[in-house]
C-alpha cells in the first residue's frame, strides 16, 4: 500500500541534510521534469516583484523567495519532517514508534508542486511554490506534471490510497487510487464535507494506515482497517471512502 498525503504551505527551516540531488530522489524518472521546475524556481526569485505575483505571496512572506533562491545550496531534511501544519501534526511522525516510523517510510509519499511527489525519506529543502501557482514561461503546473507524474505513480503497481485534493490531484490522478471525504454529521443526519478539519482528519488516517500491521490491498480491508481504528468509514464507490464525524 501506498499512501500520497498532500504537502503543507508551511515548512520546517534548516536540517542536517546535505543540499539537493534531485537524483537521488524517489521515483527518478520525474528527474528531468523536477529539474525544469527547480531551475525555473531559482531564476524567479531574482525577481522579487514576479515572485510575488507567481507565488502570491504577502509583504509579510518574501523570505519564502530567499528559500527559493537557496534551493540548491541550503540543507536537507526528511520531506516527512520537512513539512508542517495541521494534517503533519495530527500524523505525529515524531512521537510514532520505530515500527511505525519504518513502515511511514515504506508506505507515504507526499504531493508536492515542486517534485511532483516525494517518498516520506527523500531528503528535501525548505521551499515555495504551490500547486496553483504559475511560472514564468509555464503553463499550469498541472500540464507539466500530469504527462509523467501519472504514469510514475501507475508503474508503482501497488494498492493507492490517494489523500490529496484539489490542485495537487490534479497534478497526477492516479487511476485506481481510493480517495477520501471526510465529512461531518449533524444531529438531524445530514451532512457536509469538513473543511477546517479536513486535513486534521486525514492526517489520522494517515497515521492508522502506517500504525497497521493489515496488508491493505483493497477498499474493503481499507474500510475494515480504519473502522478497527475508531473511524465511522462508508465505501461510498469503488474508488471512495466517506469518513463521518460528529
Amino acid at each position: 500500500m501506498r499512501v500520497i498525503l498532500p504537502p503543507s504551505e508551511t515548512k520546517s527551516d534548516g536540517g542536517a541534510g546535505v543540499p539537493l540531488d534531485l537524483e537521488k530522489l524517489s521515483l527518478p524518472e520525474l528527474a528531468a521534469t523536477r529539474r525544469r521546475v527547480a531551475d525555473a524556481l531559482v531564476a524567479l526569485a531574482d525577481d522579487l516583484d514576479a515572485s510575488q505575483r507567481a507565488l502570491g505571496l504577502g509583504k509579510s512572506q518574501l523570505a519564502e523567495v530567499d528559500r527559493n533562491a537557496e534551493l540548491f545550496v541550503s540543507p536537507t531534511r526528511p520531506a516527512i519532517t520537512r513539512y508542517t501544519g495541521v494534517l503533519y501534526d495530527a500524523l505525529d511522525y515524531r512521537g510514532m514508534t520505530r515500527a511505525s516510523k519504518a513502515k511511514a517510510a515504506d508506505r507515504l509519499m507526499i504531493a508536492s508542486a515542486l517534485f511532483g511527489v516525494v517518498a516520506a525519506t527523500d531528503e528535501i529543502p525548505a521551499y515555495r511554490l504551490s500547486g496553483g501557482s504559475k511560472l514564468p514561461g509555464f503553463g499550469t503546473l498541472a500540464a507539466v506534471w500530469k504527462p509523467v507524474l501519472s504514469p510514475a505513480l501507475e508503474a508503482l503497481d501497488d494498492f493507492v490510497v490517494d489523500l490529496r485534493s484539489g490542485a495537487y490531484l490534479s497534478l497526477g490522478p492516479v487511476r485506481g487510487a481510493v480517495t477520501a471525504t471526510v465529512v461531518t454529521e449533524a444531529a438531524d443526519g445530514s451532512r457536509s464535507v469538513v473543511s477546517h478539519f479536513n486535513k486534521h482528519y486525514k492526517g489520522l488516517i494517515a497515521r492508522d494506515l502506517v500504525s497497521t500491521r493489515a496488508q491493505v490491498a483493497d477498499i474493503g480491508k481499507l474500510a475494515a482497517v480504519l473502522s478497527s481504528a475508531g473511524h465511522r468509514v462508508e465505501i461510498t464507490s469503488p474508488t471512495e471512502i466517506t469518513v463521518i464525524t460528529d
